[in-house]
């Protein structure tokens, strides 16, 4: 019988509580009792809700958890054991040999090193026998296969939206080539076609190179397409494991049969009558030619060669109208302009030309001032919740702000908003996350706490920026039923920005399509799927 590349047995993690103070016999066990092993060239998937162990497993094996984590079991890689590496050891095991491509790009990203001198960087560091030549040429090869363009290699994470980011983090993986790589949510950030397109050749690579891969995922429809074996993992322990056809037809656990059953792609949204809705209503909000330009300067030595500053067009006169009471999706590629188009909505970034017209009013031309008022009108929900949240406050206090600055309420009215809002996104006890901080949660919960801070307010619209790409199925669904009951509580307004198309499909009345910075198709959201217009959009769902 040949040796697994990995093995994981009767591994047992639990992080430092408060409740071992005061009882050490009580130990919360984050991953309890989980074993499992990887072959060569084998794609095994991990699935559950946000918080069941997923993460901390494969920051578990790669050597990344805290040091008063609490460790039993063990972690045996080829032959040897990984618990009792050095630090040396782990150094180079962490890299070269195993790879962990993050949920967060964000947390991986020196936001003051270009993204060539990145990869640069780690090559040079692992693999200091390579010529600068052959690191030049591994790096672009590398980039070139996430679909970087060359032109971008001296650009800045900032200058990057959040897909392109996942990309970068992905290719500075990718390019150590090692055994075994470890992808918490590889694709999080990204559209359906540039998934695929990633997952495909993430998993042919392996296979061809015989590299392990450990897929942590809540994207069933891809753990369907991609994996060969599956663990399907509920509170710290997993209940159900074997080949990935045989679990999610027949699946045995109850759990599994929840998660399944969440999943939303084959759920659309029932939109009758919704030209006449739209008749009835009034636009709250209009674009009329807006466009945000950036100039992509050469640097030096390229002047001298006669380069010229080029011009990056992230949104190129687009002109949009969103009803009343209607939620619009607005679905594209990572960087095609999507989530720079709903910052110039909201004003964090000025357009370049065209106006901004938010019920009746020219909001492009409003002074930062007369903007914090409206702000308690307009929100938004941010794709990376780990950005957009303050590590140095609370929970309570990171949902109470809004209701601070805008003086909506007292001491005690604004704490039973926080718990009641905590309640509504899934974050219960609520006590039991009022006094945590953003570190203390997972992915997904963090991404709850942003869509609670985004609601707290009672805005009229709301911009949802990927609001649940980092949540798993049977949330994802709890999360977007949220939402829609709110909109009818609340009478409030969407614009609801996804590179998830069953997503789409499911919340919105109409689509608009975006496409390098342009508005290519817009319509009904069961006409967009049936009938597209346009190729870019037929891409798109064939994908």
């Amino acid at each position: 019988m040949n040796q697994s590349l990995l093995s994981i047995e009767n591994l047992k993690i639990a992080y430092k509580s408060p409740a071992e103070n005061s009882n050490p016999h009580k130990i919360n066990w984050a991953v309890n009792n989980v074993s499992f092993s990887v072959d060569k060239g084998e794609i095994f998937a991990l699935v559950g809700e946000s918080g069941c162990g997923k993460s901390t497993i494969g920051r578990g094996i790669i050597g990344l958890l805290p040091p008063q984590a609490r460790v039993e079991g063990d972690i045996v890689f080829g032959s040897e054991s990984t618990l009792a590496y050095n630090a040396q050891q782990m150094r180079h095991f962490r890299g070269e040999v195993v790879g962990l491509i993050f949920q967060d790009p964000m947390t991986r990203l020196n936001p003051l090193m270009t993204i060539g001198n990145h990869c640069r960087e780690t090559l040079r560091v692992h693999r200091p026998d390579l010529s600068s030549r052959d690191i030049q040429e591994r790096v672009l090869n590398t980039l070139e296969l996430v679909k970087i363009p060359k032109k971008r290699f001296g650009q800045y994470p900032h200058e990057f939206s959040g897909g392109m980011r996942q990309r970068v983090a992905i290719a500075l993986t990718l390019v150590l080539q090692p055994k075994l790589i470890i992808a918490d949510e590889p694709t999080t950030s990204l559209d359906v076609t540039i998934a695929n397109q990633i997952l495909r050749e993430l998993t042919t690579l392996c296979r061809e190179q015989e590299m392990g891969l450990i897929l942590i995922s809540h994207d069933l429809n891809m753990v369907g397409k991609y994996g060969d074996r599956i663990g399907v993992m509920y509170q710290g322990k997993m209940v159900e494991s074997g080949k990935v056809k045989e679990v999610m037809e027949n699946p045995h656990h109850d759990y599994s049969k929840i998660l399944l059953n969440s999943a939303l792609h084959n759920k659309e949204k029932n939109d009758d009558d919704l030209e006449s809705l739209n008749r009835k209503a009034k636009p709250i909000l209009k674009l009329k030619n807006v466009e945000k330009y950036y100039s992509l300067e050469a640097n030096f030595l390229e002047r001298l060669l006669g380069k010229k500053t080029e011009t990056i067009k992230a949104v190129d006169n687009i002109n949009l109208q969103l009803y009343e009471g209607e939620i619009l999706g607005l679905v594209g590629e990572s960087g095609c302009g999507k989530s720079t188009l709903s910052r110039t909505i909201l004003q964090l970034i000025k357009p370049t030309s065209g106006q901004v017209i938010f019920q009746e009013k020219d909001i492009s031309v409003l002074s930062p001032q007369s903007m914090i008022s409206l702000r308690r009108e307009v929100q938004m929900i941010f794709q990376d919740p780990h950005a957009c949240l303050n590590p140095l406050m609370t929970i309570e206090r990171a949902i109470a702000e809004p209701l601070i600055i805008h003086k909506l309420g007292d001491k005690n009215e604004i704490r039973s908003k926080v718990t009641k809002m905590l309640n509504k996104v899934g974050l219960c006890p609520p006590e039991d996350y009022l006094r945590r901080y953003p570190k203390e949660l997972s992915g997904g919960q963090q991404q709850r706490v942003a869509i609670a801070r985004a609601l707290i307010t009672n805005p009229k619209l709301v911009i949802c920026d990927e609001p649940v790409s980092m949540l798993d199925a049977t949330v994802q669904a709890q999360v977007l039923q949220l939402m829609l009951d709110l909109k009818q509580e609340f009478q409030l307004t969407y614009l609801f920005i996804t590179h998830d198309l069953s997503v789409a499909r499911y919340m919105c009345d109409r689509i608009a399509v975006m496409n390098q910075g342009k508005i290519v198709e817009e319509g009904i959201t069961t006409e967009i799927f049936t009938n597209p217009q346009h190729p870019y959009t037929a891409k798109l769902i064939n994908s």
